[in-house]
């Protein structure tokens, strides 16, 4: 054979697969986004004292300033004693946990360093389903590993504990970009490398959720930073979306209210009054159909103020006032 030429035949060309620019801007924009995303993005290693000595477990982290802040999951360093960070240009540092919100599923720690590479933090509320999304962080202690995939879900809400408070951490991602334990508290990206989620729980084969970064989620990283804490007004119920009654549903021209489950016993809730079965349809002013609309307006700064809560109690009408303390978890 000389020069491409056998027995004075020349060789046939390589085909082309009839996708192959359509993959190659996909294989691009994912590796791009590893290629910058991965040194900000650290193994977390937590030491916890149990009861047979000591443990290990471990997650994911991402910087998010120079200085050593770093953003995981709540549940990565719970109970941990001690925290190390291994990025992956070799070091591995020390890190202390600045702060952690159990309810969010979101946790801030400051590793023992100065010249990260902080990632960029986008907007989750700017996802459409469909979109390209990428997923980096140390599954199964495999640091710097990466997986794409698209968003599957949006609006998702996630049940979250701590102590005696629930609450439901509201627009969670679904995506079907492959997480696995260790994962957690790791970065998901878009195509452009900005953070838009904290990977925090796989939930089956194919499901991974992660925290959203948005306004809401932004305002509990910043007080997570200043103050180690997130602070939250309580009113003390359980309830969850109802439909409301077609007359009442008319006269208000909302088509749901929050069903009154339970009354926590002592809570602000219970000494004013209010009990299982009443339909709460707005809090000073505001229209109430779902607990999330509720937990938006319970901010640090509804705390000792007094507020209004518009009631249906056996088709009835009332006004009940009352006033949320701090929810200690």
């Amino acid at each position: 054979m000389i020069d491409g030429v056998a027995n004075g035949v020349p060789a046939p060309r390589a085909e082309r697969l009839p996708d192959a620019d359509a993959f190659d801007a996909y294989s691009r924009t994912v590796s791009g986004v590893a290629e910058r995303l991965t040194p900000s993005v650290a193994h977390l290693a937590v030491s916890r004292r149990t009861r047979r000595g000591r443990a290990e477990g471990a997650g994911s982290g991402v910087a998010i300033s120079s200085d050593g802040y770093m953003l995981t999951s709540a549940h990565v360093v719970a109970d941990g004693n001690g925290v190390s960070a291994s990025f992956s240009d070799g070091r591995e540092v020390g890190a202390e946990v600045v702060g952690a919100d159990p309810l969010s599923d979101l946790a801030v720690v400051q590793a023992d360093a100065r010249d990260l590479t902080p990632a960029q933090l986008g907007d989750a509320d700017e996802l459409r389903v469909g979109q390209l999304v990428v997923a980096i962080g140390s599954p199964m202690g495999l640091a710097g590993t990466v997986t794409a995939g698209v968003v599957s879900a949006l609006g998702r809400s996630l049940p979250t504990q701590a102590g005696s408070a629930g609450r439901l951490v509201e627009n969670v991602i679904q995506t079907d970009a492959a997480l696995n334990p260790g994962n957690s508290g790791g970065a998901l990206a878009d195509g452009l490398s900005r953070v838009i989620g904290v990977n925090t729980a796989v939930a089956g084969i194919g499901l991974g959720l992660a925290v959203p970064i948005n306004d809401a989620t932004r305002k509990i990283i910043s007080a997570l930073m200043k103050e180690g804490r997130v602070r939250r007004a309580y009113i003390g119920i359980v309830g969850g979306s109802r439909p409301l009654p077609p007359k009442i549903s008319s006269r208000l021209e909302q088509d749901k209210g929050i069903e009154i489950v339970e009354v926590v016993s002592g809570s602000p809730a219970a000494r004013a009054g209010l009990r299982p079965e009443d339909l709460i349809v707005a809090v000073d002013g505001e229209p109430m159909g779902d607990v999330g609309d509720l937990q938006r307006l319970m901010v640090a700064e509804r705390i000792g103020q007094g507020i209004e809560v518009d009631v249906v109690r056996d088709g009835a009408f009332l006004k009940v006032d009352l006033i949320p303390r701090e929810l200690e978890p």
